[in-house]
């Protein structure tokens, strides 16, 4: 059977493709969305790829993210990373693995994005890689479970 993972993202990456395409690359939420299926696929994974702006709506996916139903998580917070308290409080009551994805590498950015208050609960990170660190966290989440 199939390991579930969910994939969150977090608020304006919706806007990928066409949101600072030097920083952030071409590709848009769907085409990662898609990358992501084909990959699962070939890891015998299923996954739930969601999005979205507001903070709360990202707290109650997570909080939703539990065995049996889900296995592992690959989470994008975008700018909630930096900010959101609620958002680490949320996933250090998980127990699963759970991965932190960057698009841009955020320690070469802006000194305010070089702090995520995710990173202390994630068991792993992936940064600066573009769209393709979606794909090692997937390759990760298969390691970790």
């Amino acid at each position: 059977m199939a390991k579930k993972i969910l994939i969150l993202n977090g608020p304006n990456l919706n806007l990928l493709g066409s949101r600072q395409p030097d920083v952030y690359g071409s590709l848009t939420l769907d085409d990662i969305k898609a990358n992501c299926l084909e990959r699962a696929k070939k890891l015998d994974l299923e996954i739930d790829f969601r999005q979205s702006n507001h903070e709360g709506e990202l707290i109650s996916w997570i909080q939703q993210c539990q065995p049996p139903h889900f296995h592992g998580l690959v989470i994008n917070p975008a700018a909630y990373s930096h900010t959101s308290i609620g958002i680490p409080d949320a996933l250090s009551a998980m127990e699963l693995p759970k991965v932190e994805v960057h698009i841009s590498n955020i320690f070469a950015r802006e000194s305010f994005r070089h702090h995520s208050y995710v990173s202390p609960v994630a068991t792993g990170i992936i940064c600066g890689f573009g769209p393709a660190g979606y794909l090692l966290a997937l390759n990760a989440i298969v390691e970790l479970i």
